[in-house]
């Protein structure tokens, strides 16, 4: 090290980062001062996704591909429902 140079105080540099550091942004009204969503921030949150999912769901139902989806559906479900039954009466036979 050169004479010139003093050491850097390891204190100073960490107090000095501090500073430097601009503090959280928390949204006005959304969040607490400790950083915690508030209720109403939450029960909209909650109602916005239900929202989104049941708009989804009626679309869905809409179009052509989404009803032969349904009607897919209906068809396994009754296959299913057929073969359990096959199922059980050739059980109860032997």
């Amino acid at each position: 090290m050169s004479a010139d140079k003093e050491p850097i105080d390891a204190e100073i540099v960490e107090d000095s980062k501090e500073l430097d550091s601009p503090p959280p942004v928390v949204p006005p009204g959304d969040y607490t001062e400790a950083g915690v969503p508030n209720f109403d921030y939450v029960r909209d949150r909650i109602e916005n996704r239900v929202g989104t999912g049941i708009g989804a769901a009626e679309l869905a139902d809409a179009t052509p591909e989404g009803k032969a989806v349904e009607d897919q559906f209906e068809a396994r479900k009754k296959a299913g429902l057929d073969k359990l039954a096959e199922i059980r009466r050739s059980m109860g036979k032997s």
